[in-house]
């Protein structure tokens, strides 16, 4: 995982870069970029269309044109950033000449030049895909200091941490390598990183993860990642599910369906990357990660449909659908946030299948219990250019999780209706601690967490590592509360 080197400059003029991209606006009256006519662009093949990228000889010199759309909103910069550095390809140095005006914008082309500057090598023989090594922003009159360089630098890196992970394929990241490796990616950081292996989540009553992984040959895990500032500070807990490679157990998944299954961990991923970024930023709010791993394949020892788990903190849940796993390890891990005295916990999950049907692949869905965390939570999604959707969990849906042997079941069988919904009511079942609901948000991007199509904005083919942005943005703003 790299980033290129960034670095603010005043203006084109201060470039040292081996070239120059300037942004182009679409507007009702053409293409406009400043120094040029909207015929000189269009001549050019210059749209102003976002993303579009163009490279040309101007005045004797290869300059750079990338399309801002229909506005210079921060979503528009970040795009522009992310497109003219993916489209340069393996370039050295670029310098983006794009309208900043303010350091959120500056921001967001240092971000987008960042996270569009990804490329994942994993098991390939061949050289990686190269990016710009430097890239040098144009901010002119606005106020951007080293700072805004350095948080837009740590917060890239967040985001390629958790794109790495969720690209990785699955023999190699089990639920132990994954432990393993943040404790040692970790190491250095201020945080702290605390295991419990398979005998431990037994012993201490983890019947979700447990359970979950009790079929696979490579055995389960709970790793909490503590980013500890001081004792005053609010206490935000972040719940990822961690299912290294999701086969629907018992109740066994097609096997086009098993495709992409590997990144059924993206929220562990997530949430870590989100919690690493954090500390760096030194930012005033204890923030723990709970990473609940397992790997769900049938076996002899795996759970089956009617088995009934005990959960942490001893609720009772019938089993009658082993693929809807994620449920169960994310109760444990909520459960166990709370009980470690979380103010507030977010949990982030690659779900359900009905929140793809429901708002497709870019869209995540985001429900809970406490009107003005989830507020805030959307507010830090929109900052953040991430789009989330406010969606409802029904009263009556708890009466859908009744079961006659156990205190509640994890699926509805047979009936696929509010599938995304019936998740989030079961997990608030998780949260209610006598007679007290600790503030939730439960974040299920399903669709989004992965993108299976070409790269757009600034979003790679593969793990895009969505929400890890979203998550710091709620951070920051949390510690005001």
């Amino acid at each position: 995982m790299s980033i290129p080197s960034l670095s603010i400059i005043a203006s084109p003029d201060d470039a040292t870069a081996d070239i120059v991209v300037h942004g182009v606006q679409k507007t009702s009256d053409g293409p406009v970029a400043p120094g040029m006519s909207p015929e000189q662009l269009k001549q050019l093949g210059a749209t102003g269309a976002r993303g579009q990228f163009v490279r040309s000889v101007v005045d004797g010199t290869v300059t750079g044109f990338v399309g801002l759309g229909a506005d210079t909103s921060s979503s528009s910069l970040r795009a522009a950033a992310a497109s003219a550095v993916r489209a340069l390809g393996d370039v050295p140095q670029v310098a983006l000449a794009l309208p900043v005006a303010s350091d959120s914008d500056a921001s967001a082309v240092l971000e987008g030049a960042a996270l569009g500057a990804y490329s994942f090598q994993g098991s390939k023989s061949r050289d990686p895909e190269l990016f710009a090594r430097e890239v040098q922003v144009a901010v002119g009159e606005a106020h951007c200091t080293d700072s805004v360089v350095r948080s837009a630098r740590l917060i890239s890196e967040a985001v390629h941490i958790a794109r790495d992970l969720v690209n990785t394929p699955p023999n190699h990241l089990t639920p132990e390598i994954f432990a393993d490796r943040v404790a040692e990616e970790a190491a250095g950081d201020s945080v702290s990183v605390t295991v419990l292996d398979d005998q431990q989540l037994r012993d201490e009553g983890f019947g979700g993860i447990s359970g979950v992984g009790q079929g696979s040959s490579n055995p389960p895990r709970l790793v909490v990642v503590d980013y500890n500032p001081g004792p005053d500070a609010p206490k935000l807990a972040l719940v990822g599910k961690g299912i290294t490679f999701d086969t629907g157990g018992i109740s066994l998944k097609p096997s086009k369906s098993m495709i992409g299954m590997k990144t059924d961990m993206a929220g562990a991923a997530t949430v870590y990357a989100a919690v690493l970024a954090i500390a760096r930023l030194g930012l005033p709010i204890r923030v723990s990660a709970y990473l609940c791993l397992a790997e769900n394949v049938p076996s002899h020892t795996s759970i089956k449909p009617e088995d009934v788990l005990v959960m942490r903190g001893g609720k009772t849940v019938e089993v009658t659908n082993t693929d809807a796993e994620g449920r169960l390890v994310l109760a444990d891990g909520i459960r166990y946030a709370i009980e470690q005295g979380a103010d507030a916990v977010i949990d982030v999950a690659t779900l359900t299948g009905a929140q793809v049907v429901a708002l497709g692949n870019r869209y995540t869905g985001v429900m809970g219990n406490n009107d003005q965390v989830l507020e805030q939570f959307l507010k830090a999604a929109d900052a953040a250019d991430e789009p989330a959707w406010p969606m409802p969990i029904p009263d009556d849906y708890a009466e859908k999780l009744e079961s006659p042997v156990a205190d509640l079941q994890n699926a509805r069988v047979g009936h696929p209706d509010g599938g995304m919904l019936l998740a989030g009511a079961f997990l608030r079942e998780f949260v209610e601690d006598e007679g007290r609901e600790t503030p939730w948000v439960h974040v299920d991007f399903a669709g989004p967490a992965s993108n299976g199509g070409k790269a757009y904005d600034w979003n790679p083919s593969g793990a895009t590592g969505v929400m890890v942005r979203t998550l710091v943005e709620f951070a920051a703003g949390y510690r005001a509360k």
